[in-house]
Formats: C-alpha cells, sequence, structure tokens
C-alpha cells in the first residue's frame, strides 16, 4: 500500500523473541522427531505474526493541521508567506524533522465560512510532532543562508499579520485503501468532520474499516476516486470536541471529483443493512473541500 495523503513512512514497531529464555530442559525433554517438527512449525508461524505486525505497523504516520483564517484583502501577501515558510519545510525535510508539508485552499473560503487556507505537517513521529522537535534554526539558516536573524524575525512578524491561526488538530493515521496515488499539485479532497457516536472510537472504527472501506477500495479500483483514508483526531480530545475523526475522499482534480463516472455494483440487502447500521456510529459534523496548492517531499 502506497500511502500518499500523507506519505508512507518507515514507523516500525519492534518485536522481539527471546530464545535464550527457553528453558533448555523443556526442549531437552522433546523425544520425538514429530515433537521437534511441531515446534519449529510453531516458532515460524510465530515469527511471521510477528513480522507480519511490524509491516502493518510501518504505514502508521501522523499529522498536523492548521487551518487559517486570511481575510479577502490578505490573499496575496498570506501566499508570499508561505513562499517563504515553503523553503524553510523542504530544507525540515532534508533534516529529517518532518516528511512533509502541504499547503490547501479551503472551500466555501467564504470569511464568514471557517477558515479559508489549510497547512498540514507530516511525521513519522507522534514525540516529534507534538513537541515540535527539530533544529529549526538550523532549517531556516540553510533556506536563507544570506538573511540575518534579524531580517528573518522581522520577516515572521510580518507574516503573523497576514493570517490567523484559527485551530490547530493532531492526527494520526487509521486506515485507508490500497493504491498508488501520489497526490500531485491540483488534488482535491472532501475532509469530512465525523463526531463518533458516544464517544465509542472502537465501533465507530470498525464500522469504516469493515464496511465502508471495502466500498471505498472498490470505488477507487474501477477509477471513480483516487484515494481513500480514515484519521483519528489525537489532540483536542474530549466530550465537548467538535469532532473525532475526519476521511478524506481523494480525486484527481475538480473534474473527476465532479464526475458521474460509471455505476458500480449496488450494494445487496445485507450490505445496505451493515451501511445503515454503521452511520448510526457516528455524526458527520462539516465538511470542506481543500485542493492541493504547494506539496513539499
Amino acid at each position: 500500500m502506497k500511502c500518499v495523503f500523507w506519505p508512507k513512512t518507515k514507523y516500525f514497531d519492534t518485536y522481539s523473541v527471546d530464545f535464550h529464555k527457553i528453558d533448555y530442559l523443556e526442549i531437552k525433554s522433546i523425544n520425538s522427531n514429530q515433537n521437534l517438527k511441531q515446534m519449529k512449525k510453531f516458532i515460524l508461524v510465530l515469527m511471521a505474526l510477528m513480522f507480519g505486525s511490524s509491516m502493518m505497523a510501518q504505514d502508521k504516520y501522523y499529522l498536523l493541521f492548521e487551518f487559517m483564517k486570511v481575510d479577502n484583502e490578505q490573499a496575496a501577501a498570506y501566499m508570499e508567506t508561505e513562499d517563504f515558510w515553503e523553503k524553510i519545510h523542504a530544507q525540515r525535510v532534508k533534516n529529517g524533522d518532518i516528511i512533509g508539508w502541504d499547503l490547501w485552499a479551503l472551500q466555501p473560503g467564504g470569511e464568514s465560512q471557517g477558515s479559508q487556507y489549510m497547512t498540514v505537517h507530516v511525521y513519522d513521529d507522534p514525540v516529534k510532532m507534538m513537541s515540535g522537535a527539530g533544529d529549526f534554526d538550523a532549517a531556516v539558516k540553510a533556506a536563507y543562508p544570506d538573511m540575518s536573524s534579524g531580517q528573518v524575525d522581522e520577516h515572521i512578524q510580518q507574516d503573523v499579520k497576514n493570517r490567523d491561526l484559527a485551530y490547530r488538530l493532531y492526527l494520526e493515521s487509521v486506515a485507508s485503501t490500497e493504491d498508488q496515488f501520489d497526490m500531485p499539485l491540483g488534488t482535491v479532497i472532501a475532509l469530512n468532520f465525523m463526531r463518533a457516536t458516544d464517544m465509542d472510537f472502537a465501533s465507530y472504527e470498525k464500522a469504516e474499516t469493515e464496511v465502508f472501506l471495502p466500498w471505498h477500495q472498490k470505488e477507487v479500483d474501477r477509477g471513480a476516486r483516487s484515494r481513500w483514508e480514515l484519521l483519528r483526531i489525537m489532540v483536542p480530545y474530549g466530550s465537548d470536541t467538535y469532532a473525532t475523526h475526519i476521511t478524506a475522499d481523494m480525486y484527481k482534480d475538480y473534474a473527476h471529483m465532479l464526475s458521474p463516472g460509471s455505476d458500480g455494483d449496488a450494494p445487496t440487502a445485507e450490505q445496505q443493512k451493515k451501511m445503515q447500521e454503521g452511520i448510526k456510529t457516528r455524526d458527520m459534523k462539516f465538511s470542506y473541500v481543500a485542493r492541493l496548492i504547494k506539496k513539499v517531499r
């Protein structure tokens, strides 16, 4: 599987078996070839299961969403601001502080309709994400070697005036379709903010992964969609939060998203029943449509 919305990483869980702790007397007591074969088979199966679990963990990644409010008269200045930051984020990727950064234009995008832009920082480690780990000064110096620290500070202070950081979300990946979508510039996504019913994350995520994910995979396989992902909001958290999860429907462009396409197989009566039950596990609070306008990898 190729993680693309926020790309495939090498985040490994560590599994180990200390075979030295196997009691020598227990091994000595095995007095037949059949028992030896059974034991070898058991160890091979155990190692295969652990290796498989480790491989599944490779695609785990973490995301920082920052939603920006930008007044109409500030739009040009804001794009200059992100041009400045793009070079710094490119250096942060080279330094290993992050594995990616994106800028998305949001719709509907009216001044009274929430945020107009969203930046995304991609991490392979939740500690890096939450702590903001990395040498930021080194990244700035590498990106702008001819600028003094005073000039950089002045630029940053001016940048703050060009937008309002409305809110911030820390997320982790949960599930996605299997695909080879590389998320080029111009990619369009529908970001659906979901709230798990009664804060029952397990039931909601089970519905998404066992009922809806296979359906999304069929949509991807027949070309009606480029990718689908399920993200869990790590922070903020609690009964007063607006949403607990985000789903992302991805398309290569607006034409792809709005194309009627060919009809797929209709769900069976049993599938429809499971879908209706799955819908009860969440409340879809709000949706943005976003277009990718900058990307660093």
